[in-house]
Order: C-alpha cells, then structure tokens, then sequence
C-alpha cells in the first residue's frame, strides 16, 4: 500500500543509508514511492482525523479488526490514528495502545506477565544452528510459476537429539519455510516427498537437482541473514512539554536530569572512539557523530541507542540534519517526554517527519504513581505485536520497564519488516539471490554435469549410511561440515551469532515452564483427562485405566480388558463418558463421577460396563463434547458416515443432586445427521444467545463445513490447501458475541469467521515447524504438541516464541484445567546413562534396580522406560489469577509420601527442565567486557551441533544429566 503526504524524503544520496545492515540497505535504497492522494477524511475538531473506513478485505480493514475482541482485550485500542504533518498536508495513519480497556473492567483482563521475543532468531535461523557445519544436502529447482526455489535436508544426529529427524528449509522469494519430520527407517523420504508438505509445491513439473558445490554453503547463509538483522539500532528522542515540530525536539541541547536517568535505564554509556563492538552506524574512529552513546545486551541482541541530545548539535542549522540523519532512519524510536507534575505529554506521531519511523514509544515519567508510563504508535499496516502494555501502563519496576521496551523495540522492528514497503523489497532481494543461485549451479552447464540426479532417491541412502559411500561421497562430506564449521565461526566471531543469548536483563521463568507432576509411570498413556485440580485418569496402552493423584501410588479403576480409546470427565455434570474400543464393539459408556469417589474406589471389570453403554453408539468412531460452561451438556457422536447428536437431561448443578436414576438414562437423542463421507474431527458450537442457533463444524479430510445443527443445512467453511489435507483440531475462539474457529490441519492454521464468510481471508494463516497431533489454544498463546515436543505460537500474530527441545514419545493428556502432557523420562533418553536423584547424585541402573526393591503397582521397572508426566498451568500462560479457592501449583515437586508411608521416587526437576540460560554479566560491567567474552555464549550455544569446540563448556554424555528439552 502506498503512503502518501508531504513528509520529508531522506535520499540515499544524502549519506543516510552509510553502514546499514546489508539487508537494510538493499531495502531502503530502493526507488522512492510516488506521492499519491488519500481519500477524504472526516474532520472531528481535535488533533487526530479519523479516515472513512477501507472497503472489506483491504489491509487497513483487515489489520483494523484483526482477531477482533482478542485484539481490545490484550492490545488495548487498535481505532487506526490519522496524523498530519506540520504544513498541513496528510500522513500516514497509526494505531494506539495506551494500556486502557475501553468500555470493560480491566480487572477481568489480564496480559501476558512475561515479555517474549517474537520469532527469536536462536530457534528460527535453522540454517546457522542446525545445518551449517554438520553434513546435509540442497537442492535447487523452479515452482509451478517458474520462480526457483531452494530446499535444503539434514537428518538430525540420534546421538545429540536423541530422536533422528528431517529437517527441512524451503527458500523461495516470498520467504522462508521450515518444517521437521519424523524419520522412520522403513520409510525413506525422497525430495519430493519432503517438499510435498510445503505449500503450493505439491505440483512441480521437473524435479529439483541436488547440489553438490560446497560454495553454496555461503549463498544459503546469506539468503537466511534476509529475514533481519541480528542486532539493532533504535532512536530515542527527548522532547520538552509543548514542542509539537522535530526541529524543537532535535533542537534540545541537553537532556534534563529525568531524561539522564531514563537512558540509563536503557543501557551503558559507551566512548564511541575506539569501540569494538556493534555501533549501529554511529561514528568509531573520528567523533562525527558523537563522543557517547547508550549500548546494551538483550538474549544475543546487541543493541545501540541513538540519543538526540548525544548526537551532535548545530546552532546555524535549525532542523538538525545531523541528528535525523540516524534517528529519522531508525524503525523504531522512543520519545521520551519531560512533562511537568500532573500534565500528560502532548506529542503525536504527526510531530516527526520521517518516511521509516514506523513505531513510536511514547514515555513520561508520572510523579504521583512513581513510575513510567508508556503509550505505543504503530504504523496502520505494521502487524499487530506484543508484548501488550499491562493494566495500567505504568511500570515501577525498573528492571521490568526496560525489559518491556527492549521487547517490544525488538518484536516491533521485525514487525516493520511485514509492512508492504519493506516486504516487496525483500521479496525482489530474495528473488534476486535465488536466481543467481538458480543460475550459478542449475543452468551453468560444467556444474550440471557435476550434479547427482537424486531428487527420486531416498535422503536415507545419503544420510544415514554414513560410512558406506564411496571415497569421493565421503570426502565430500567431510568438505561440506568444514567450510560450514568455518563459515559458522566466522559470523560468531562478528557479532552476527543468531543463536547467540547473552543477556544483561533480569532472568524469567517462562510462563510454560512445566512441572513434574508424576515421576514414573509404568505404561504408555493413550488418553485422559483432569478432574478437579490435583487428579488425572489414565487410559494406558496396555488396557486398563488408573486415577492418579500427585504423591501417591496410581488406583486402578478399569481392568486391561477394557480399551479406552477416549474418555471425558464433565464436572459440572459429575459424569465420566468414554469410548471402549474392541473391534466391532465399539461403543460409548456413562459413568456417574461419585462411583469413583468412595472407598475403596469402584473397580471395573469389561462385564461390569455392560450396564453403563450408551444405546444406539455402537461402532462409535470418536465422540465430541460442546464447549465447558454451557447450561446444557450435548454429545456428538460420530459412527462412519452418521452423526448422533444428544443431549443431557439436566442442566449443570442439576445433575449433581439427581444422580439416583440409571446413568445412562441421561442422555436423549435430539436427531441424526447424514454426512457425505467420514468425518475425522467434530466441534459443537453452542449459540452466544437464546435466540441463535447451535451449529457443527466437521473436519473431512479435505475440507470443513458448518452444519446447522436444528435446520441440518451445511456450508462449507474451508478448503483445505492441495497436498496438504487430513484435520488436526477446530478450535472456538468465540468471545463475546464474535463468533470465530481456528481451523488446523496439516502444519497450517487458519482463522475463520462464522458471519460473513465470503468475507475470510488466508492473509493471517501461519504454519507450524511440525506436522502437530494436538493443538491447544490458551490464550495468548496457541501450542501445538506433536509426538517429539511442541513449540509455542501466539495467536495473534502467529509468531513463535518457544520450541522446545525433543522429548521422546510425547503425547497430549488434557488441557481442561492445566495442561498435562506425558512423555519418556529426561533420563532414559537414548544416550544417557545416569539417573537423576533428588540429590543429583548420578545412581548407575545396576545400582538402582538393585537398591530400590520390589516395583510398586503403577510404578515403573528398569525393564522398560518409564513415562513421566508433566503439568502446565493454564494460569501462568494466560496471565490470570487463580481464585482464593483454588489450589496454589506447586513450584517444583517435592518428596511426596503415599497413604501407606512410602515415598515415590524423587527427581531433581529443576536441573532437567528449567532452561539454562548462560550467566548474564551485570550491565555496569558491560563496558569493560572483552570481545570474546561478549561471543563466548554464541560460540558454546553452538559448539554441540557443529562438533568443532570442545571447551570447558561442553557437555560429556558420561556424566551428566542429559540436556533440558524445555
């Protein structure tokens, strides 16, 4: 979309652009844009315009209502801004947040209490961390529009990662695209095969053909250095009360003493001459522009301040062109506002004319609170980012106030990059290198011949049988890890390490820090739920199900006769419903919640059920329950090209007192619904008022529609992308009287709105880095487990913040209350060969087995690798408070004791879960911290996967706990 208005263009020939990142420059040095006319706007008396609104569809409108009440309730007012600029003529638009929830309590919202990096480049740039100095195989080739693209394959080391895995990354102009696959070793993957999950790939023409120059290693480096720099450069501004042009601001001399103080806040006062590390195109050698500025360190990032009043300051010119030279160029700039007692700051973003200022921080220091306030100005197409200000936006913590702006400076910048402006330059620097890469090694005619012809050959055949090749296949190899070792470690030695975290901030706990729940569980769980806070029941693979409880030895409730394939507890109705599996007996049973309370607990045999089955669910495929909280309790069940839709006779409350009638008896059968072919996913939507109507939303493996539950009409929601089809969740993410899914399948997420739905765009679909089992939506954030970890995304934007290391055997449990998930024990990964105790004394497995004496019912033996099942709590992701009357989650597990007086076995969870974060220096030390210290960090985060450093750093398999997977 193009900008219009009268601001001030800053010319590449002006020397503005010197030392930008190479990315930067190839942006921002591109043909200025045409100056064009906005449509009219609605004059309203005060300082801001308020545009007629864009037609449906368009960007404005569609960022205007993105995500709609989520976006009130978590980004405060996003109302799109006019500004004008000082001669009158129009600006571009801007959005607000000011921390205020308008129209609602804010004590019923509640944001995200940690601020996280969005997209962090330690877990996004695969190519550094995975790939580059370890043996894999790239391959070039030309879409279905004739673009070329690159795509580049390893398999994972079992011996580092304990689960070997396809890593994959797909280059094309549009961006980058990742995604990891399980290995199987009776199922070889070939290049298509792999290249048939990224989207739109599933149809080209003419195999791609393997490289086999190792100087493309450099070419594949450089073309990931293009989703951004790895360290940045932000203005900040000190504007006095009532100066409403930049030329006043960039006119201030000197700061007051508030504004000193506030700097220091930032970062450390560094003497330009002479200065090693990142400069942020300020001057080293000669004081041009300055003697000092402000630097800091943030999770890898290094990050230097312009400060206007440290910029140099010319009397004879009045609009300081020295000083808007570098902060005029900065995406992101901080106005720092000196207002007097009781006043609020009077800037808007019309006050600075600059075509790159996309964000701007407004702060003012409040006397009568003691502390910072904070309002934020986006530009109206920089997507949405976080972290959200807090309710109020006042912070008094200053260690969390500037962990807060480096945050969102950071996530804001790399916001920036998804405007238009920037996006469409990227997209012809990134055509432009892959052409030249297309060109050098796929059309140059001596390195075709050079070329192996393998896109139909299994990758297995190359990378697991290390060893087997011939001597040029080996030598080869070999060449490939070395110039990737190289290259590797000269970009830690420049500073541009991605995955490099040093930190001079506060350490956190991430909000889905998991904890130990149950230490040692001697079965595979295939399905389960929570009831209330402190107890879980377990359906396991061996048959059978037990109730657990934390501290205390597994009850078994159901004998292994009984296959539960799916289970449910409904609280609010005091009911367990679940579905027995057994051939063609399938079918659904009801059990009454206080069966299981008395003592001793109700033991179920497979004759024993007979009298709990559901009547007319026999071959009973799966079952869906609509959302908790509903007055009415209804039951889809689906049986092949059928679907039977029930409901529970009592409403909620009610049927915990009327619990003396035949189970079973409780549900009624409201009508049956004929579908065109099996359904693999169901959701029930209940009505947000009396007056509307309930309706269906099913997953086939192509596409989803939208059944109305009492007329029966269908509509179909979605199509699901060719070669990318089979549902994995719908998720409701209705809120208020806004009616909207998240449809999920495949590694693709899309959300659909259920009024207007002609209206739907795929503008804000996102893609998981693995094909998911499992998704669950905990507000912000959405996670998707699959079976060897599960990374974090928020669902606002998209944008990960976590991924997690692998975790063997992984499955989803539950996430009604908390989310539990289960998984093989840290310990027993294959590799390791100690135990961890409570005293993180390593205890061999001979010892073990021959000191812990005879296995208790539940608990597991040395025979076979136990489970062990963690908890994560909902409350901490959400940033809500749990009520006085709910239990208070445990901060680690402690040595519990069962009824009987022995204890469960213990485990030091904190040392194989907590994330290890490298020490952080104290920021008054920072200056006199040498260069390789400042790279120590990213050399060792990066030693394990390129095999080529072997400090005191690295870890030895033989004595050591294994690596935390979180």
């Amino acid at each position: 979309m193009k900008r219009s208005g009268s601001l001030n263009e800053l010319r590449p020939d002006d020397g503005v652009f010197k030392e930008k990142p190479g990315f930067l420059r190839r942006v921002l040095t591109g043909s200025r844009r045409k100056k064009g006319r906005r449509k009219p706007i609605i004059e309203t008396g005060d300082t801001y315009f308020h545009f007629q609104p864009d037609p449906p569809g368009s960007p404005s409108s569609e960022i205007s209502i993105r995500r709609g009440i989520f976006s009130r309730k978590h980004y405060g007012s996003i109302e799109l801004l006019a500004r004008k600029t000082n001669d009158g003529g129009e600006g571009s638009r801007f959005r607000v947040e000011t921390g205020e929830r308008r129209g609602r309590e804010s004590s019923s919202y509640h944001s995200p209490s940690t601020p996280l990096l969005e997209n962090p480049e330690y877990q996004t740039r695969w190519y550094f961390k995975y790939f580059l100095g370890k043996y894999h195989q790239n391959y070039v080739g030309l879409d279905t529009d004739r673009n070329p693209f690159v795509i580049s394959v390893m398999l994972s080391d079992s011996n580092d990662h304990q689960i070997q895995q396809y890593r994959a990354i797909l280059w094309r102009k549009t961006g980058t695209e990742k995604i990891c696959l399980p290995y199987n070793p009776g199922k070889a993957l070939t290049v298509r095969t792999i290249l048939s999950c990224f989207s739109r790939m599933h149809k080209i023409e003419k195999g791609p053909k393997e490289i086999s120059a190792p100087s493309v290693l450099k070419d594949l480096l450089v073309l990931e250095e293009q989703e951004g720099s790895v360290n940045f450069k932000f203005g900040v501004i000190y504007a006095k009360h009532d100066q409403t042009t930049d030329s006043e601001m960039f006119g201030n001399k000197t700061g007051s003493d508030a504004f000193n103080k506030f700097i220091a806040i930032l970062g450390n006062r560094i003497t330009l001459k002479g200065w090693d590390r990142y400069r942020g195109g300020l001057d080293v050698k000669s004081d041009t522009t300055g003697t000092e500025s402000i630097y800091t360190v943030y999770q890898g990032h290094e990050i230097c301040f312009h400060i206007s009043t440290l910029l140099p300051h010319s009397d004879d010119n009045r609009q300081q062109v020295e000083r808007k030279r570098h902060i005029g160029n900065d995406i992101v700039n901080i106005v720092f506002a000196d207002c007097p007692p009781g006043e609020h700051p009077t800037f808007k973003p019309q006050m600075v004319r600059s075509q790159f200022t996309h964000i701007f921080l407004l702060v003012w220091y409040d006397e009568a609170d003691e502390g910072y306030r904070v309002q934020v100005f986006s530009e109206e197409n920089v997507p949405l980012f976080g972290p959200p200000l807090p309710v109020p936006a006042l912070f008094q913590d200053l260690d969390e106030f500037r962990e807060f702006l480096l945050v969102k400076c950071i996530n804001g910048e790399k916001a920036a990059f998804n405007t238009p402006i920037f996006a469409q330059k990227r997209e012809r620097t990134l055509d432009s290198l892959l052409r030249d890469v297309y060109t050098e090694h796929a059309q140059n005619e001596s390195a075709t011949k050079a070329m192996l012809s393998s896109s139909r050959r299994a990758f297995s055949d190359v990378l697991v049988e290390s060893g087997r090749g011939n001597v040029k296949d080996e030598e080869r190899k070999e060449e490939v890890a070395r110039i990737g070792q190289a290259l590797k470690l000269d970009t830690i030695m420049k500073g541009d390490a991605p995955t490099s975290q040093v930190n001079s901030g506060i350490k956190r706990e991430h909000p889905w820090q998991p904890v130990c729940f149950f230490p040692d569980f001697s079965y595979e769980v295939v399905c389960g739920d929570s009831w209330d806070f402190d107890r879980l029941l377990l359906a396991t693979d061996d048959g059978g199900a037990f109730l657990l409880s934390e501290g205390t030895l597994p009850v078994p409730v159901f004998e292994k006769s009984c296959v539960i394939k799916q289970l449910s507890i409904v609280e609010d109705h005091g009911i367990l419903i679940l579905r027995m599996d057994k051939g063609k007996e399938c079918r659904v049973y009801i059990f009454y919640l206080k069966d299981f309370e008395t003592e001793p607990t109700a033991f179920y045999t497979k004759s024993d059920c007979k009298d709990h089955k559901l009547e007319g669910t026999k071959g009973c495929n799966f079952f869906a329950l609509n959302r908790p909280g509903g007055s009415h309790l209804r039951l889809a069940v689906a049986m092949t090209k059928k679907m039977i839709i029930m409901q529970w006779r009592h409403a909620a409350g009610v049927s915990l007192i009327n619990q003396q009638e035949e189970v079973t008896s409780g549900f009624v059968a409201l009508q049956e619904l004929n579908l065109p072919e099996t359904p693999l996913i169901v959701s029930l939507i209940d009505g947000f008022s009396p007056s509307s109507e309930s309706r269906i939303c099913v997953g086939y493996k192509a596409s989803f529609d939208l059944i109305n539950e009492r007329t029966g009409d269908v509509v179909t929601l979605f199509q699901m992308e060719s070669g990318k089809t089979n549902p994995v969740a719908i998720l409701d993410l209705t809120e208020d009287d806004e009616k909207e899914l998240l449809l999920c399948y495949h590694n693709s997420c899309h959300f659909q709105k259920l009024e207007n739905i002609e209206q739907n765009t795929r503008a804000f679909d996102f893609q998981w880095c693995t094909v998911p089992d499992q998704i669950v939506c905990a507000s912000p954030y959405v996670l998707a487990f699959s079976s060897e970890g599960f990374e974090i995304r928020l669902l606002v934007n998209g944008n990960l913040v976590h991924t997690t290391g692998t975790m063997p055997n992984l499955s989803l449990i539950t996430s009604k209350t908390d989310i539990f998930f289960a998984t093989t024990a840290p310990e027993y990964y294959h590799g390791s060969q100690t135990l961890v105790t409570a005293k993180d004394a390593p205890v061999s497995s001979s010892h073990k087995e021959s000191t812990s004496g005879p296995p208790s019912p539940g608990l597991s033996t040395m025979s076979k690798k136990p489970v062990r099942i963690y908890r994560v709590s909902i409350a901490s992701l959400t940033g809500t408070r749990e009520s006085g009357g709910s239990r208070t989650l445990p901060s680690s597990p402690l040595l519990s004791r069962t009824s009987s007086g022995r204890a469960l076995p213990a485990i030091n969870v904190n040392e194989s879960l907590v994330d290890r974060e490298p020490a952080t220096p104290s920021p008054t030390l920072l200056e006199n911290v040498d260069l390789v210290k400042l790279r120590v960090d990213a050399v060792s985060s990066v030693s394990a996967d390129s095999g080529f450093h072997n400090g005191p750093n690295s870890v030895s398999s033989n004595n050591s706990p294994p690596p935390s997977p979180f």
